[in-house]
């Protein structure tokens, strides 16, 4: 399967300025679909199979690879019944992120919709790009093996986002502060 890792070093090239930046390292802090498994690793699990799918069908690998980490950049904790329903973030966290992601760095227009329509069809948002679907596809793929338990608890340490940065990082490329 996808986590024997053997294209590391493809994938970092596609995510390297992002995993850095504060809010991406936020998101290992926020609960995901079962206890200690946290929305960056369930981020990058989806970032990594979305980039090993697209670039096995001759797709925009790196974009689905960018656009699989932020899909989840919505930054708070949705089992926090006081903030919003269950339903209410399945429907709207889509958006969340995407303004968060937004913010935060300069998006393609692939990279905004693989965000923007990742729980199609639950949203009434359907893709527009080829890379959108294998994201959503993973996106749910990995959920269902994260709740099974069929996911490793740890991503290996090569994965693993590296420490925070004192303050918001300039990050290389495309990203802003």
């Amino acid at each position: 399967m996808f986590w024997k890792f053997k294209e590391r070093a493809e994938w970092l090239a596609c995510v390297d300025d992002l995993l850095p930046h504060r809010a991406v390292q936020q998101m290992t802090g926020l609960p995901q679909h079962r206890a200690g498994f946290s929305c960056g690793h369930h981020s990058l699990l989806v970032s990594y199979t979305s980039f090993c799918l697209c670039r096995r069908l001759g797709w925009n690998a790196r974009e689905a690879a960018r656009g699989g980490l932020l899909h989840d950049l919505y930054l708070y904790d949705w089992t926090d019944r006081g903030l919003h329903g269950a339903w209410d973030h399945l429907r709207n966290h889509p958006g969340q992120a995407l303004r968060n992601a937004e913010e935060r760095f300069d998006l393609t227009e692939r990279e905004r919709d693989i965000i923007a329509t990742h729980m199609f069809p639950l949203t009434w948002t359907p893709y527009h790009f080829r890379e959108s679907f294998a994201v959503s596809t993973m996106d749910k793929v990995c959920a269902v093996l994260e709740l099974l338990g069929i996911l490793p608890d740890t991503i290996p340490a090569p994965y693993v986002l590296p420490a925070p940065p004192r303050g918001e990082p300039a990050a290389r490329g495309r990203a802003s502060a």
